[in-house]
């Protein structure tokens, strides 16, 4: 079994930063990419940004380049969401989502249970 555990949300005013942190943990083969997704009220779930494990790339919304930055670390499968520049719809809850491999033909594709960020003054 895979766990996700995201943190490091919370309330800031516009135009602040804040650091989203996500680790998986259990029995993984292979990663093939993790990445953050937000769900605003009454919105579908969206791509924020991902990074692709091999080879490493990253992926990023329209609406978060140049402000988002999205990076890994290998060694602790752990995920981090720089986000700087938060304009008030950017509210949501960011959910970080992993998909690999949990054995050589087992599919890998779990949710963390999200974490609120809120852009307000």
């Amino acid at each position: 079994q895979v766990q996700v555990v995201e943190s490091g949300g919370g309330l800031v005013q516009p135009g602040g930063s804040l650091r989203l942190s996500c680790a998986a943990s259990g029995n993984i083969f292979n990663i093939v990419h993790m990445a953050w997704f937000r769900q605003a009220p009454g919105k579908d779930r969206e791509l924020v940004a991902r990074v692709l494990w091999h080879p490493e790339s990253t992926d990023y919304a329209d609406s978060v380049k140049g402000r988002f930055t999205i990076s890994r670390n290998d060694a602790k499968n752990t995920v981090y969401l720089q986000m700087n520049g938060l304009k008030p719809e950017d509210t949501a809850v960011y959910y970080c989502n992993i998909r690999g491999y949990i054995t050589q033909f087992e599919v890998l594709d779990s949710w963390g249970q999200g974490t609120q960020v809120t852009v307000a003054s």
